[in-house]
């Protein structure tokens, strides 16, 4: 009699239907999840969407398949209104956990497949950032989509925009501008992924210090100095203030010393020890080093020594390297010859004035 009774209420047949339909879509499901995991092993992006998308799709799938069955059901069904919109906002819920997820997923595979942990990153380098940065962008239109649609499921919070709309144009413009940042960031954070005046891993000098690029998210970009702080700048200030970038088009630098000696210093000694230096050095790439005269004062003269390295990296040990040998070849083989002060007596030669007359 219970039996009878209970099948012979309104909501039984959908809510039969509803069951069936969602224990099809969670076997349809499994199998397709496994078939599409075996076909795209060979594209990573693909793949890593499948992969990422399999959790929201196992709600998001059954979801669908009770709101087909609901809409199929009578409207003068009791309550079946109520039934119709709450699964409906899941189907948005859970259709932007999927959408948010498969980007995620579609960036991580491609960028799986362009290692950047190689010699010659590059265009690794290029390619993450502008992944990165317009998977953050994407993602976040996705929930902006999908927080707009559920929104406008609800009647009261449509009436309620279009009465705002019409009427608060004042609220409207202090919104506008107190949004400013927010949509200066996404222009910004666009321009960078297109142009790329910045990249992952490029190495800066930025407010005066020097660092790597950590991270670069929605909204502003990490910088890991070398003492290990983080300075932390918006993406609108790549955009609109200068900086230097010493890996925009190669990682390879040329690096300098300056050194200042006395006059009396000779400089083709001085030549031949930083060819020893330099050629012997790891960190030299091979491509060409130099020393030069490059200034000269009452006192003394100024010697640039260039060498070139294959990093920023490198190119700070190896200018460290040739001012600690050169500066020990100095003091050992031509004492003398550091800078120093002359003072002169009354009716004294000048330094070095008897050994040329002798």
């Amino acid at each position: 009699m219970n039996r009878e009774l209970l099948l012979s209420h309104a909501w039984s047949a959908p809510v039969l239907a509803a069951v069936a339909a969602v224990l099809a879509t969670l076997v349809a499901h499994r199998i397709l999840s496994l078939l599409l995991l075996r076909l795209t092993r060979g594209l990573p992006g693909v793949h890593g969407m499948v992969e990422q998308g399999r959790p929201p799709a196992r709600w998001l799938l059954p979801m669908i398949a009770a709101e087909l069955v609901w809409q199929a059901a009578p409207n003068d069904l009791p309550g079946i209104n109520a039934v119709r919109h709450l699964t409906g906002l899941l189907v948005i819920i859970f259709g932007t956990w999927l959408a948010a997820r498969a980007i995620r997923g579609f960036t991580q595979g491609f960028l799986d497949a362009h290692p950047a942990n190689v010699t010659d990153n590059l265009q690794a380098r290029r390619i993450h950032t502008q992944a990165r940065v317009l998977s953050r962008i994407a993602m976040s239109a996705a929930v902006v989509i999908g927080l707009a649609m559920a929104l406008m499921t609800f009647p009261g919070a449509r009436q309620a925009g279009a009465s705002l709309l019409a009427s608060a144009g004042v609220f409207g413009l202090v919104v506008g501008l107190a949004a400013k940042p927010m949509f200066g960031n996404l222009v910004a954070g666009l321009q960078l992924a297109l142009a790329q005046p910045i990249r992952l891993d490029d190495v800066l000098v930025v407010e005066g210090e020097w660092g790597r690029v950590e991270e670069i998210t929605g909204s502003f970009v990490v910088v890991r100095i070398w003492d290990d702080r983080s300075l932390i700048l918006p993406l609108s200030y790549f955009i609109e203030k200068p900086f230097q970038n010493w890996t925009r088009s190669s990682s390879q630098l040329l690096g300098s010393v300056f050194f200042y000696v006395d006059f009396s210093m000779p400089i083709a000694p001085l030549r031949a020890e930083l060819e020893r230096v330099v050629r012997a050095a790891p960190e030299w790439d091979g491509r060409t080093f130099g020393l030069q005269v490059t200034d000269t004062t009452e006192r003394t003269m100024q010697l640039r020594v260039l060498a070139t390295a294959v990093d920023s990296g490198k190119a700070f040990d190896l200018r460290c390297r040739i001012r600690e040998a050169l500066i020990d070849f100095m003091q050992r083989e031509y004492p003398a010859s550091l800078p120093q002060l002359r003072i002169a007596r009354d009716g004294e030669p000048p330094p070095g004035a008897a050994t040329a007359a002798g």
